[in-house]
Parts: structure tokens; sequence; C-alpha cells
């Protein structure tokens, strides 16, 4: 009775994710997995170099440093040899890149864009970022997943450095031209359309992956439903890996609910961030995540930066977003949801030496008398890999780990959390008190602000019906 059963739920299971991700998978694809930032740039490099008639380049941070000029002598190269090269960046990601940087693409016959540059009038579309990370060639072979372009994902960002934990896929075949026409479909935003003669239409198989496009942007929370998706329809495996985890209250509690179900659900997190704040964030829902039999593991090594999730030896996700609601409710973002068998056992197979590579996170009572212990919350200390980490840390590293550290051991992660809000709450209270009239007009213009921003959103809206 449980045979026949089981394909029909397979394909409910199916309709649900293609509804969600707001499209069929996209059959012939060759799909290969690309780990860390000199075998993704090899490959992202090699695919300029090899386009025949445009070259579709975007990411939200594209740095000035050693990494991003490689690139940008590259991308010049090949627009003075006549190729239509389109470069896309985000204006808060790549604010520190240097002007002289863009400045040296477009005289050389590049097309650069900024994407949503600050607006007075406009404070809603201000929050919106695009954090994609895709290279597209022709529109037949297309790259993507959660890195950046800067020396943090070359190792070259200090001396005898490594370079951040990341994950990428190079993916030839029909679903490249998909991904081509999502990026024409951002570029529109900031100005005249990419031509029709130069957006990929039919592209021939070149494999047996299959590929479905997530393109996420605001409020549309199709990355969001698909990994809910995943979460939900599990049945033996789900494997996370992702760099900046503060999970929504729906996806936390999917989680939750797989693994008491009997799931293997599993999480690779950061064990130091770039961004201390989030990891911190993180660690809040650690002990309910434990209670419920989530196996939590924290990265030893320099940045883990990628964002990838597999699920029953069958879905694998990659892609830019993070699993936080800035990705997965107010971000443009880009990730693949692929069914391939080899790409599957080669991302569960990169997964275990990476958990090697990281300390299981375990939960222990509070030593102290049995009562006082048995009343307080547990404490999270950490279970060693079993096989023994080979990465050294440069100094710039180990001093801020052992800051992390000693916040943690010194405060707990809500107290680091929570403590800088209360002092900024604390700190606004006082100025009220001593500048009310001041802090009343400030607070009026913020107020008029948003209001004007709001009210523009909902009528472009309402255009948009």
């Amino acid at each position: 009775m449980s045979g026949p059963r089981l394909v029909p739920a397979e394909q409910s299971v199916a309709c649900a994710i293609n509804r969600a991700a707001g499209g069929r998978p996209v059959p012939g694809n060759q799909v290969n997995l690309l780990i860390d930032g000199p075998e993704t740039y090899q490959a992202m490099l090699a695919a300029i170099a090899e386009a025949k008639a445009w070259i579709h380049f975007e990411n939200y941070i594209i740095r000035s440093d050693s990494a991003g000029w490689r690139f940008a002598e590259l991308l010049a190269r090949r627009a003075r040899e006549g190729i239509h090269v389109r470069v896309l960046y985000d204006w808060f990601g790549s604010l520190s890149t240097r002007r002289g940087y863009w400045r040296y693409l477009r005289d050389a016959g590049v097309e650069v864009r900024s994407f949503h540059r600050p607006q007075v009038v406009d404070a809603i579309r201000n929050v919106s970022r695009n954090h994609r990370k895709l290279v597209v060639a022709d529109g037949a072979r297309a790259i993507l997943g959660g890195l950046c372009i800067g020396c943090e994902w070359t190792g070259e960002s200090h001396k005898g450095g490594q370079p951040w934990r990341d994950t990428a896929v190079d993916i030839r075949g029909p679903a490249a031209a998909a991904l081509d026409q999502t990026f024409a479909s951002i570029w529109k935003l900031t100005g005249p359309e990419v031509p029709s003669d130069q957006v990929a239409g039919n592209i021939a198989s070149q494999g047996e992956g299959e590929v479905r496009i997530i393109s996420g942007e605001p409020g549309r929370e199709r990355a969001y439903r698909v990994i809910e998706l995943l979460a939900v329809g599990s049945v033996e495996r789900l494997w996370i890996t992702d760099a900046y985890l503060v999970a929504p209250p729906r996806l936390f509690q999917a989680l939750r609910d797989s693994a008491r179900d009997g799931v293997d659900v599993r999480l690779l997190v950061p064990g130091s961030s770039d961004v201390p704040l989030v990891r911190n964030l993180s660690r809040i829902g650690y002990r309910e995540l434990l209670r419920s039999g989530v196996r939590i593991y924290e990265w030893d090594g320099p940045m883990l930066h990628a964002k990838t999730i597999m699920c029953d030896h069958r879905w694998v996700r990659v892609g830019s977003s993070n699993l936080n609601p800035s990705s997965l409710l107010g971000n443009y973002e880009l990730d693949v949801l692929i069914e391939d068998p080899t790409l599957g056992q080669a991302m569960e197979d990169q997964f275990r030496l990476d958990i090697a590579r990281s300390r299981e996170v375990a939960s222990r009572p509070v030593r102290g008398p049995r009562r006082i212990s048995q009343a307080l919350p547990t404490a999270l200390t950490h279970q060693h890999a079993v096989t023994p980490t080979v990465y050294h840390r440069s100094r710039r590293e180990a001093r801020r780990r052992a800051v992390l550290v000693l916040r943690a051991v010194a405060s707990h992660a809500r107290r680091s959390v929570f403590i800088p809000i209360s002092g900024i709450f604390l700190a606004l209270g006082l100025l009220l008190i001593a500048l009310p009239k001041i802090s009343a007009y400030v607070l009026a213009v913020l107020c008029a602000w948003f209001a004007l921003g709001a009210g523009r959103e909902a009528f472009r809206r309402r255009a948009d019906r």
C-alpha cells in the first residue's frame, strides 16, 4: 500500500517547490561543484576569457584589491576585443571600491551600473540590496554561489592566510540561459534594457542535471518558501551550511519539527565571523535546536561564507541567500535548486570534510549545587572534531577570535546581543529628556521620510498590477 502512494507524494512536493521557486526545473545541464575562491575564480576567469559574444557580471561586493583587479583587467581586455561586457555592482556592498576601478572599466568600453544608489524620498528601496553573485558567458555557461570578489576569498587579505570557505556551482546548458535572463531582469531596474540579441535563448543540452532558478525579490519570499518546503518535507537528511544564520520563526520551528520527527538535521555555521553580532544572534537559538535533536557545528577555520542545503540525497541548493530575514525577505538574491545525484554526492562528501574541521556544539548542566544547576539554563560547550584541524590562524584572526570567546564566556550570547541594544535605547531616552525639542524635530522628519517612502512604494506596487 505504501509503494503506490509514494510517487504522488513526491509529485506533490515537486509541484509545491516549483510554485514556490516560480518555475519548473530546467533539464539538460552539466553542473560542477566549485569549492572556495581559488577554484571558483579560476572558473569565472575561464568563462570570461572564452566568451564569444557577451559577458554579464554582477556581484554584491567587487573590491578594488589585487583579486578585483584581475577581473577588471580581463573584463577590460574582452571589452576592447569587441565583446559586450556588462557589470552590475551593489552601491552599498561595493562602497569601499575606488572610483578609479569603475572608471578603468568604463574607459575600456565596459557598461558599468550601480544598483540602488541612495534616494532621499525612497527609504524602502534604499534598504533592498542586490546580494546576487553571478557570471554568465554567452548565456551558455553560468557560475553562481556565495562568493563576492575580493582577497578574502583567495587568502591574499593577509600574509600566509587561507581563503574564506565558500561554495559555488558551474552550470553549462539551458539553465545558464535562464540565469542570463534573470540578469537582464535586474539590469533593466538600473536603466535601459539589455538588447534582445544579447540575452540567451535556446541552449543545447549539456548533461543530466535539473536546475530550478530561484530569483529572489523583496517581499516575494521565493527562497524562503523553497527552503521551508525542503525543511518540512525532508524525510532522511537535511544538512545546512550558512554564513549568517538568524532563522525566522517559521523556519526555525520547521528545523526543530524535522529533527523531532527523526530527520538527520545538521547545521554548519561560522566559529568566528566578520559580523560578530550576527554570530551571537545565531547562538541564541542553539539550546532549543539541540533539545530538538538538531546537531550544530561551528567551523574552526577562516570565515565560513557558504550558503548550501542538501536534502534527502535528492535536492541540492546553492546560492547567495543567507537564512536570515534580510536575505529571505528584503534583498534581491539568486539561488539554484538542483537535482543531480553526482552533484549531491559531491556536496555530501564536502559537508563531511567541513564538519571534520569543525567543533560540534553541545549543552551541559551548569556546574554547581544540584538545585541551582537544575534551575539554570544549560551551558554551551564544544565537542572536538574526530580529525584535528590543520588551519593555522593569523595573528589578526587569533585576536578577533580571542575577543569573541572572552565576550561569549563573560556575557553569553544573549547578553552580548541585548546589552548593546539596551545601551542604545538608554542613550536615546536620555537624549529625548535632555533635548526634547530637537529630538522631536528629528523624529518628525524621520517619520515624514518613512511615510513618504512607504506611500511611494504603495503607488509603485499598485501601478505594477
